[in-house]
């Protein structure tokens, strides 16, 4: 091969190698850098368009998340406020007023006595109503400002362009024990007014009463309204049961889903980090040699001055 001052085809070729490989160990520093090797769309639009939308739908995921538990703590607190007011073991609640109505039933009996404790768990349970507010929230004393309906968002999907979210409807008032929303006619299950005995389980009395026929026949239909009260908020307090395990399975399976999308999206533009560092290593080499034929080939112009010597 013929030596030319003006050309150096050897140095072009070095040159030219060693440029390629400068930007492949570019491209791999990056990629160690950043763990990733689809940071931009220059890198592969297709990929980085993808992994662009899943992270949306992930932050759209994690606000269904974050909703499901606001949510999870505004049942909880009115379903345990519900459980409060039944009561349990015949120690309080409606559990406890029936009792003492059938214990009103013994003849001789000091009914000012037990209307005592009537009251007592009247009052009660009242201020239980009034104090399962969470964040501004009440429906078990609902007011004017009470929705009749509320959607309680539950799941975010998309399938192509389309975003689907999903919601659990809840009726509020149907779990009222005390329901103003109409001031002339309360409506919850312990402030509606009885057809039969003209009160409500709220502000029934039994002190006036004496063991005559008529007042024991009162007391009777007192007994069956309270077993009626009962029997409702044990089916609203199992209904917001159900409400409530349907949004802890929902929030379990939307975090998991996020899970699952960023594994995803790891798939598409995560860099393998023993594959690049093996790579950078040969890279480097790759590029120590360019650099010693590059400096071989320059060697090359020199020695063509000794011909004149």
């Amino acid at each position: 091969m013929a030596s030319s001052l003006l050309t150096n085809s050897a140095a072009m070729t070095a040159l030219q190698t060693l440029r390629s490989v400068s930007s492949s160990l570019s491209v791999t520093q990056n990629r160690i850098s950043t763990g990733m090797r689809v940071a931009t769309a220059s890198d592969n639009a297709a990929y980085w368009s993808i992994a662009t939308s899943m992270r949306a739908d992930n932050a759209a995921l994690s606000a269904v998340s974050d909703s499901l538990g606001l949510s999870a703590a505004t049942v909880d607190t009115e379903y345990t406020a519900l459980t409060a007011v039944i009561g349990s073991d015949g120690n309080s609640g409606l559990t406890k007023l029936q009792a003492l109505l059938v214990e009103a039933k013994t003849a001789g009996i000091d009914r000012n006595k037990i209307q005592s404790e009537i009251t007592q768990i009247q009052q009660d349970m009242k201020n239980t109503a009034n104090a399962a507010t969470f964040n501004g929230v009440n429906w078990i004393s609902a007011t004017s400002s009470t929705p009749t309906s509320t959607q309680l968002v539950s799941a975010f999907s998309r399938v192509g362009g389309t975003p689907t979210i999903s919601a659990i409807t809840v009726v509020p008032t149907s779990f009222s024990l005390y329901n103003n929303t109409v001031a002339a006619t309360p409506s919850g299950y312990l402030d509606t007014v009885s057809a039969t005995t003209s009160v409500s389980v709220n502000n029934m009395t039994i002190a006036a009463l004496t063991d005559g026929t008529t007042d024991m026949a009162t007391l009777d239909t007192y007994i069956t309204q309270v077993t009626g009260a009962l029997n409702s908020v044990s089916q609203a307090a199992a209904n917001l049961g159900a409400i409530k395990n349907r949004i802890s399975n929902n929030s379990e399976f939307v975090k998991t889903l996020i899970d699952s999308v960023t594994r995803g999206i790891g798939q598409l533009v995560d860099a393998d980090m023993n594959a690049e560092s093996t790579r950078l290593s040969a890279l480097q080499t790759q590029q120590q040699l360019g650099v010693q034929a590059l400096s071989i080939a320059n060697q090359n112009s020199q020695s063509i001055l000794s011909l004149f010597r």
